[in-house]
């Protein structure tokens, strides 16, 4: 079933690349019809995939990932609509592509740890996945910002200038982008803390719970994560660090929350593994 939502994200990117070099309104509006519908057939399908297994499918990292892309492509769309810009999402789609890859591809196979059904699990996760995806558009932002700043630096306005938003508006997009993530994330590790202790006091004996901590790769580069942008903040209001240190900062700390995503999801043994 993630086939479909993957070949209506990659067509939606082309259209959206077609719109970016020929600025056209008409093609500009196909896109976004394209990843609309995409965002509706991923929708139908984790609400099938929540059907058959009983809870909201985050338990193995693929579906993890799926939903990831579901709210990046929610949250993108929400700035479309908001601000009128399509420019961006040449930029952004591609990520949604690549992404719903994995699970396409390998779409993994659904826990039913006693100890995940808890409500404080399913905030935990759902919080830090709107987190992350937050992230992704504030990286993307931050990128962005830097292609319009080299073309103006050099004097020469043309293909990027004409086709993406000021460097004002970059910036302040991804300050609220950073804000935002932060917010979502620091609820994320609060409440994952708030279920880790009342997990085990109901599962004293569960040796992935007795291993949370910071050693634990996941745990660490959360907690890495959440150092990054709440530096990225505290920069940007007292030490003046706008524009491309801005930009670098959510660079930085999207890279760590892929690796975490990622790699380390994939092949790093935690205590994050309830399978």
């Amino acid at each position: 079933m993630n086939f479909l939502p993957l070949a209506l994200y990659a067509a939606a990117f082309v259209v959206y690349a077609i719109h970016f070099a020929k600025r056209q309104p008409s093609v500009g509006r196909t896109a976004t019809t394209l990843l609309l519908l995409g965002v509706l057939v991923h929708t139908f399908v984790i609400g099938m995939q929540t059907m058959e297994v009983r809870h909201v499918p985050f338990s193995n990292t693929s579906a993890a990932v799926s939903s990831f892309v579901w709210m990046l492509a929610l949250s993108y769309l929400y700035i479309e609509v908001t601000t009128d810009e399509r420019a961006m999402g040449v930029f952004i789609v591609p990520i949604l592509v690549g992404l719903q890859i994995i699970p396409a591809i390998n779409p993994g196979i659904d826990s039913r740890n006693p100890v995940l059904d808890s409500p404080w699990f399913w905030v935990h996760v759902t919080t830090l996945l709107f987190a992350y995806a937050t992230f992704a558009l504030a990286a993307m932002l931050g990128l962005i910002y830097m292609l319009q700043f080299k073309e103006i630096k050099k004097k020469h306005l043309g293909y990027f200038y004409t086709r993406l938003p000021s460097l004002h508006v970059l910036d302040a997009m991804n300050s609220r982008a950073v804000v935002v993530g932060w917010l979502f994330l620091t609820v994320g590790v609060v409440v994952g803390i708030v279920w880790t202790a009342q997990a085990l006091a109901l599962s004293p004996d569960n040796s992935n719970l007795q291993a949370m901590s910071l050693q634990d790769p996941k745990v660490f580069i959360a907690f890495l994560t959440w150092s990054v942008y709440s530096f990225a903040m505290v920069a940007r209001k007292t030490l003046g660090w706008t524009g491309r240190r801005a930009a670098w900062l959510s660079a930085l700390g999207f890279a760590i929350v892929l690796l975490n995503f990622l790699p380390v999801s994939y092949f790093v043994t935690t205590s994050h593994t309830f399978q």
